[in-house]
């Protein structure tokens, strides 16, 4: 195992995720097909290609990566979590879902093809989450990044109106504050361009709207671990007033719109570096 340093916060953050696992496997939302399609092409998806998945969740990438034919060994540190991706990967006998944190998880001998972490790489400890899959990569292999942004479009209306919910249920929410433009949001490249293990960075944008009934749209909010943190008076209120909102001036339909980064780098040098 590898010793390392995490803040206390983030490590109770990023454990809230597993409290219902049933919960975020249906209301996640699914990642669109043009990145899908477009990471199992630069990873080169097929039976036979070893792939190292951190931070699975319940295995809503992993499925679209096993049907693809690769084996996949997937490292989820939720136990509820690996639970649920178990069963939904039960048919594919080339994927194993381990329960481990993945910064103490001992690496096997033989090096994989490509490492995919999706919406979790910046759970991952900073003094491992670049050196850590370069080591688990052979040369020429790819590590693939993917990240979720919550952008301005779809009910624009909606979301200037619920931040006085949480300007008034959670002091930390900055006042005014409204969601940024894709072209304001890219993710900072510099750890994967800055590191001696990894060359030829590469950044493609997916964008996709998902429209919500009230109900489903408080489930994902309850997937958040910023909304599941908060004291649970605070929360209750929070999404009581949510639900007001919606269903008083929406009619209870918004539209929600996330634009996805696929993050791609290639492994040099010999691994074990």
């Amino acid at each position: 195992m590898e010793a390392h340093e995490f803040s206390g916060e983030r490590q109770e953050l990023r454990v809230t995720f597993d409290e219902d696992a049933e919960l975020y496997e249906r209301a996640r939302p699914r990642y669109p097909p043009s990145l899908v399609a477009e990471l199992g092409r630069v990873i080169g998806a097929a039976p036979g290609v070893r792939v190292l998945e951190i931070a699975p969740g319940t295995g809503q990438l992993t499925v679209d990566l096993a049907g693809s034919g690769c084996a996949v060994t997937a490292v989820e540190m939720g136990p509820s979590m690996a639970a649920v991706a178990r069963r939904r990967l039960a048919g594919f006998p080339e994927v194993e879902v381990v329960t481990a944190v993945f910064e103490e998880w001992e690496l096997p001998p033989e090096p994989f093809d490509a490492v995919v972490c999706a919406t979790a790489f910046h759970w991952i400890d900073p003094a491992l989450r670049v050196t850590k899959p370069a080591r688990a990569l052979r040369p020429g292999g790819l590590l693939a990044v993917v990240t979720t942004h919550h952008v301005a479009g779809g009910t624009e209306d909606f979301f200037a109106d619920v931040q006085e919910c949480y300007e008034r249920w959670d002091p930390a929410t900055p006042p005014g504050l409204r969601p940024s433009p894709e072209s304001a949001v890219a993710t900072d490249t510099a750890e994967f361009a800055g590191s001696p293990y990894f060359t030829d960075v590469t950044v493609h944008g997916h964008a996709q709207e998902i429209t919500y009934r009230t109900r489903a749209y408080l489930d994902v909010l309850l997937t958040y671990s910023n909304h599941r943190a908060l004291p649970e008076p605070a929360r209750a209120g929070l999404l009581a007033d949510i639900r007001r909102l919606i269903d008083s001036r929406y009619d209870g339909v918004v539209t929600k719109r996330y634009w996805h980064e696929l993050i791609t780098a290639v492994r040099v040098g010999e691994t074990g570096g």
